[in-house]
């Protein structure tokens, strides 16, 4: 088996859908914009600096789902993608994906966004294999605020990879190659397990160490 794997935000496309979202919520008026931007905006400098509690995030992100619902949430979501997540689709990112999958790699995006907000831009790249936040839900079908399993962030991505793998009989020993593609140093720990690890549209920080270590950079949006 040869694997792809992708993170999804700064990476196959210039947002951060996570953020996103949450704007998008003060949008529709399930937040007040000003308290919303404020909590977001240090949620994501948190992110960029590798200090991010995931935990306290995601109790903060899913909060207005876990109000309006299943039905509305998810009437949401289509307009989310229709107006904010379609037009970021861009072409060299789609092209990207579907030249790894013509290969016949196995293709997985792999990130620390929830399952929510990323399945349908994981199916809109024509990828059925997606390991996300996963949210723990009530009976209602509502998220409670918590996450159920290992969160796939830092070296969470690395477990829940190994996890998928040991689902299908493998470990990474069975792999015959591995690429990760991803801008952030908050996944050094997966770069650095895989066979080629790829520094694409990467911040500062993972800018320099890909410069250290010899590692491809690919600026995909330039």
């Amino acid at each position: 088996m040869k694997l792809a794997l992708f993170d999804l935000d700064h990476t196959l496309i210039p947002i951060d859908s996570d953020y996103a979202w949450g704007q998008f919520t003060v949008t529709l008026g399930w937040r007040d914009a000003q308290t919303h931007t404020r909590a977001n905006d240090a949620f994501y400098e948190q992110y960029k600096a590798g200090t991010l509690d995931i935990h306290e995030y995601i109790r903060f992100s899913v909060a207005p789902l876990a109000e309006h619902g299943p039905q509305l949430s998810d009437q949401a979501h289509r307009r989310f993608m229709a107006e904010v997540i379609r037009p970021a689709l861009l072409p060299q990112a789609l092209e990207l994906v579907r030249r790894h999958q013509a290969a016949g790699d196995t293709v997985i995006i792999v990130t620390a966004t929830n399952e929510f907000v990323t399945r349908p831009i994981a199916q809109a790249f024509g990828v059925d294999e997606l390991i996300a936040i996963n949210l723990e839900r009530d009976a209602l079908g509502n998220p409670t605020g918590a996450i159920c399993g290992i969160p796939s962030f830092r070296e969470g991505k690395v477990a829940r990879v190994e996890q998928w793998l040991s689902e299908r009989g493998l470990n990474w020993p069975h792999i015959e190659h591995s690429i990760f593609y991803s801008d952030s140093i908050n996944d050094l720990p997966l770069l650095d397990k895989v066979h080629e690890p790829v520094a694409t549209n990467p911040d500062a920080q993972l800018q320099a160490t890909a410069t250290e270590r010899g590692w491809r950079i690919l600026n995909l949006f330039e």
